[in-house]
């Protein structure tokens, strides 16, 4: 909990202007409220000499209230000014730690994303961070008010009698000790219940996400099993964390108004002289005595009434501060390609696995020259993709090098080895926005005419056209586009883009076989002169290829032309005549 809230605090360094003007805020405006027993005590001093005279004098107690209302004026506008300033500090810390976050995220790579929930890591972002907000904007408040409150009101009650005032102090101790014992019960209690709320969101992300899967396999009252357990248990956990929470306001309070009643017993004797080792107290310094003794243990009063926010907040933030102190990939890299990239790519004895017991590629290599095609095929789960992925640095080789016109990808910057592919995958993903912005995903700079160009050697402007704005019809994931209309998009993106090395994953796999032919006339044109990753299921589509390499279980079974391979008769000229039989 301590090393959360003091990475916490260095989050505020820049805002130190706000801090300092909070701090000065509070010293000024809680100062001023602690003038206001003293006024309080001086009327009830002019008022009590009517009960003995009958008569009272009204100009100097209108004269106190008059002092005592513009006290209690100039209190109120510095606290409005602190709490303006704690508002600045609080939501400028939070906006930081939120764009820290956010920016880890980015530079993780895939296989960050892939092995947590992303339901999981979107609750990090947004509802931790906003509990986190909440949490610190009370917490800084309670903080600075509290402090002041108790230090000003204890020197202002050894001003007044300092034998009830060191009463006040002895007995102080038991309301922290209560408040301290129950931060401790309920502290795990929040960070199991921070946990299965983000265990929540990713089953929610994972179940709405993929409903018509759901529903197509007849798992809606299994869904409802897994998250109502979690529910359940979710449950569970908060009712422990508000539990325990609660029990600290009413547990203050009660020590609180022991100590009261402690002062109240004493100071009303000593002012009617029954303990004369009190002191002389008159009714007037009584009642201003017990205003302080209240303003004194609210303090305490308020900062447990806000623990459950204090709690949640922190555990919050060590979720917050897990992601952000995952490792991540050294971007230290020393060399750079040039502009123009020759394309030629060497895997040299490459081993990967995603799972250290489950050995998957193994001392694989190839060599592609500058401007070949290369073809990848093999049964599912053989490693064509990963190949691609561990080119792409989505994930780190374990064994072997990989080089990009002869410089190592581990020595290059992700964004320097990226910008060197373009790829379409098997998977479409379309974001709200414009036809000609998701076209334009990598080229925010395209003009009209290179964006209508990429679209038709993609065969996708005919159907752009007739969207009801064209190219400036605002489309999103679920606009009703079919998958092989998105397909097109995500081809006419990669069009635009004019990467050295191109990679095709599957790019035609939802376009009928008319479309289809027509869209590998744009890929040879645009191949000619790129070295360029074909992956594959349709065997006839990869016929022209420069090199075939077949793979099994992660290893190069078979390369060679499409010729070649068949004369030899092997798997790969199995895996064909199975799909032209």
């Amino acid at each position: 909990m301590i090393p959360a809230l003091r990475r916490l605090l260095h989050y505020t360094r820049p805002y130190l202007l706000y801090l300092i003007l909070t701090v000065l805020c509070s010293l000024i405006g809680v100062s001023l409220s602690l003038t206001v027993p003293v006024y309080i005590g001086q009327a009830v001093d002019l008022a009590v000499p009517a009960a003995e005279t009958g008569s009272i004098d009204l100009s100097a107690i209108l004269s106190t209230v008059l002092r005592l209302a513009c006290v209690v004026g100039i209190s109120t506008l510095f606290q409005w000014l602190q709490g303006l300033c704690i508002n600045r500090l609080a939501f400028g810390t939070v906006k930081d730690l939120r764009t820290d976050l956010e920016s880890k995220l980015q530079k993780m790579p895939v296989s960050y994303i892939d092995s947590n929930a992303r339901g999981d890591l979107i609750a990090r972002v947004i509802p931790d961070i906003e509990i986190l907000s909440d949490g610190l904007l009370q917490g800084f408040a309670q903080l600075f008010t509290g402090v002041v409150t108790i230090v000003g009101t204890l020197f202002f009650m050894l001003s007044v009698n300092i034998k009830i005032a060191v009463l006040v102090v002895v007995m102080t101790p038991l309301s922290l000790l209560a408040a301290s014992q129950i931060t401790r019960a309920s502290h795990n209690a929040f960070v199991w219940q921070s946990k299965l709320r983000g265990e929540l969101s990713g089953l929610t992300e994972e179940l709405v996400g993929n409903i018509g899967v759901v529903k197509a396999f007849a798992y809606e009252d299994r869904a409802e099993e897994r998250f109502e357990e979690i529910s359940r248990k979710l449950g569970t956990a908060g009712q422990r964390a508000t539990f325990f929470a609660s029990l600290s306001n009413p547990t203050t309070r009660f020590v609180n108004g022991l100590i009261y009643a402690a002062v109240g017993t004493f100071g009303a004797l000593g002012a009617v002289g029954a303990m004369p080792w009190i002191g002389v107290m008159t009714v007037g310094d009584l009642a201003s005595f017990l205003f302080y003794a209240n303003q004194y243990t609210k303090p305490f009063n308020e900062i447990s009434g806000v623990l459950a926010e204090l709690q949640n907040a922190v555990s919050c933030a060590q979720r917050v501060f897990e992601v952000l102190d995952a490792t991540a990939p050294d971007e230290h890299a020393a060399q750079t390609l040039p502009a123009e990239g020759r394309g030629e790519i060497t895997f040299e004895n490459v081993s990967f696995s995603y799972n250290r017991n489950k050995p998957l590629i193994r001392n694989f290599s190839m060599h592609a020259k500058p401007g070949q095609r290369i073809a990848i095929v093999g049964p599912t789960g053989c490693g064509k993709t990963t190949v691609i992925n561990l080119l792409l640095r989505f994930y780190e080789i374990q064994d072997g090098r990989i080089t990009l016109d002869g410089i190592s990808t581990a020595d290059l910057k992700r964004d320097d080895l990226r910008r060197q592919f373009g790829m379409v995958l098997q998977e479409t993903w379309i974001f709200t926005g414009t036809v000609a912005e998701n076209i334009a995903y990598s080229r925010p700079d395209a003009t009209r005419e290179e964006i209508e160009k990429a679209a038709r050697e993609a065969h996708a402007h005919s159907f752009i056209k007739r969207l009801p704005n064209g190219y400036d019809t605002v489309i999103s994931d679920t606009s009703g586009l079919s998958q092989g209309q998105k397909q097109l998009l995500c081809i006419a993106r990669i069009m635009l883009t004019d990467p050295s090395v191109l990679i095709l994953d599957e790019a035609t796999s939802s376009i009928d076989l008319r479309t289809e032919q027509r869209i590998q006339r744009g890929f040879e044109k645009l191949m000619q002169g790129r070295t360029s990753f074909i992956i594959a299921h349709r065997l006839s589509t990869i016929r022209s290829a420069d090199l075939i390499l077949v793979m099994k279980d992660g290893n190069i079974l078979e390369q060679g032309t499409h010729a070649q391979l068949m004369r030899r008769g092997g798997f790969y000229a199995e895996l064909y005549r199975a799909q032209t039989a």
